[in-house]
């Protein structure tokens, strides 16, 4: 393999609450990396918006809210918690098939969580500073949208003509509404279902994108 394992360079004073972190809810239902994993989403959160803000100081505000998107996504998390081999250190109960890069996901933000409670702020942004920089320094180009990736391909492949977005129904619970939304373009279309409509015509978008492209 030749792939050295990268090590935090952190140290615990409290050992117990990176074991904390290890332990998913499905392990232990009381003791568990849950509480740590709601800090650590914030710590992670603001970190890497910080991060950006530095990095890319002519970018605007979309600019940095997408790389910010891809940056604490699950994927991008999960790849860097298997880095670290936290993968291998989860205690995790027995429904984990095709949950993995989700409870490895987590694991990675209740680490950042329990070396914020640890160590303060600043402990954790350097941590995810160093891990985090080479990451976002990959992409030169901020990520674009789907919705604007989808009008530029739709514009350079149909003379001028332009996505149609419909709105269906919305459905789910009224606290938490599920919207639809139909795509169309070039003689296709794609459905994308979301929280928000903007959330379901992106994914509609990132469909269609795929079935065009």
């Amino acid at each position: 393999m030749g792939h050295k394992m990268k090590k935090l360079k952190y140290k615990f004073n409290n050992e117990k609450l990176f074991e904390l972190a290890m332990t998913q809810s499905g392990a232990d239902s009381v003791n568990n990396n849950e509480r740590l994993e709601f800090i650590g989403d914030r710590v992670l959160g603001l970190s890497v918006a910080v991060l950006l803000y530095n990095m890319f100081p002519n970018e605007s505000e979309g600019d940095l809210a997408r790389r910010h998107a891809v940056l604490v996504s699950t994927d991008t998390l999960a790849d860097v918690a298997k880095e670290f081999g936290l993968d291998k250190k989860i205690r995790h109960g027995h429904m984990t098939a095709g949950k993995m890069n989700h409870i490895a996901a987590n694991a990675m933000e209740s680490v950042l969580g329990a070396i914020f409670i640890d160590g303060g702020f600043e402990a954790a942004r350097i941590q995810i500073e160093e891990i985090w920089q080479p990451l976002a320094a990959k992409d030169v180009v901020p990520p674009k949208d789907a919705k604007t990736a989808l009008q530029e391909f739709v514009q350079k492949n149909g003379a001028g003509a332009l996505p149609e977005y419909d709105f269906i129904d919305e459905n789910g619970k009224s606290h938490s509404p599920l919207f639809n939304v139909v795509v169309s373009a070039l003689g296709k279309s794609a459905a994308g279902q979301g929280a928000s409509k903007k959330e379901a015509s992106s994914n509609a978008a990132e469909k269609l994108l795929e079935l065009l492209s």
